[in-house]
């Protein structure tokens, strides 16, 4: 699974109750990654991360259960920037893969280890383990990913997003093997230009998705149009033309054989099969029916 964070971690809880241990390998967007206070913070993978070890605080949306801003707050009283929201269980991580890409680790090789620590059977990598970062081009200015969406509180319109170092990012170990060794292939609930986006920009992956031998499947992020959360369905109807399924599906256009929409953007027409389902993933049994489907149309 190709994946961002919230809405796709989210969804890789479903897919992992659906699946037998070490079935599932999500490909995760690094593009969001930046430095807080010297430490190296991995958003999308982190979500991801917290969620599948059932950390996460889903009334939230984003990081650890039970938080506290102790460490944070202390920052700020010297001086340190606060606007990145980092938590006192969060730091935890935070310092553990900064000290581990300090002593030579890979980002894909310290992902590994935690993954290993929180004592789950999935594969998580990020895309790539070479800096590629995501900025957005608005009528204010371009920004990179966070400062745009957290500090700026995503209000600016988006006109186009660059990816810095994505010509010279190579794939992370394992994941253009793990496309190729695919059963399936799946495209979770997220942005579709911030958080798959990067991830199709790594030379060599988006090529191949489109040369595979098996079904590749998404999973539209809106309902009704709109997004669940986020700017999703400003960015469609601002540089994709619309919101519908057809404007979703023109975004993966030659990659997904079929595309998930909820019941509420049924009827609808788009250039590949659509498939209609309840996707509100309001809980993990929510999430892991709506799995159970894609994996249904994606499996044969």
């Amino acid at each position: 699974m190709l994946s961002g964070g919230v809405g796709g971690a989210r969804f890789a809880r479903g897919l992992k109750a659906a699946l037998g241990p070490d079935e599932l390998t999500i490909i995760g967007n690094v593009g969001d990654d930046l430095e807080v206070l010297g430490l190296a913070v991995s958003p999308d993978l982190d979500s991801i991360l917290y969620t599948l070890a059932g950390l996460s605080d889903d009334e939230r949306g984003w990081g650890r259960a039970g938080e506290t801003w102790n460490a944070l707050a202390a920052a700020a009283e010297w001086g340190g920037e606060d606007w990145f929201r980092i938590g006192d269980l969060d730091l935890g991580l935070h310092l553990v893969r900064t000290r581990a890409l300090r002593e030579g680790a890979s980002l894909s090789e310290v992902t590994a280890r935690l993954v290993a620590e929180a004592g789950l059977r999935v594969e998580l990598l990020p895309a790539s383990d070479d800096p590629l970062r995501t900025h957005v081009v608005t009528p204010a200015g371009t920004f990179s990913f966070q400062e745009w969406f957290v500090a700026r509180g995503h209000v600016d319109e988006v006109d186009a997003v660059v990816f810095d170092g994505a010509h010279s990012a190579r794939p992370a170990p394992r994941v253009r093997d793990a496309l190729a060794e695919a059963d399936a292939i799946l495209i979770a609930p997220s942005n579709p230009f911030v958080s798959i986006g990067p991830i199709l920009a790594v030379p060599g992956l988006r090529e191949s998705i489109e040369q595979r031998r098996v079904r590749c499947v998404g999973v539209s992020p809106l309902i009704g149009g709109r997004a669940v959360k986020g700017p999703a369905d400003r960015m469609l109807s601002r540089m994709g033309g619309g919101t519908t399924p057809a404007h979703v599906a023109a975004c993966y256009e030659g990659l997904v054989d079929k595309l998930v929409i909820d019941e509420a953007d049924a009827p609808a027409e788009a250039p590949v099969e659509l498939v209609v389902a309840q996707t509100l993933m309001t809980d993990g049994a929510a999430a892991q029916r709506l799995a159970e489907v894609v994996l249904e149309n994606a499996c044969v």
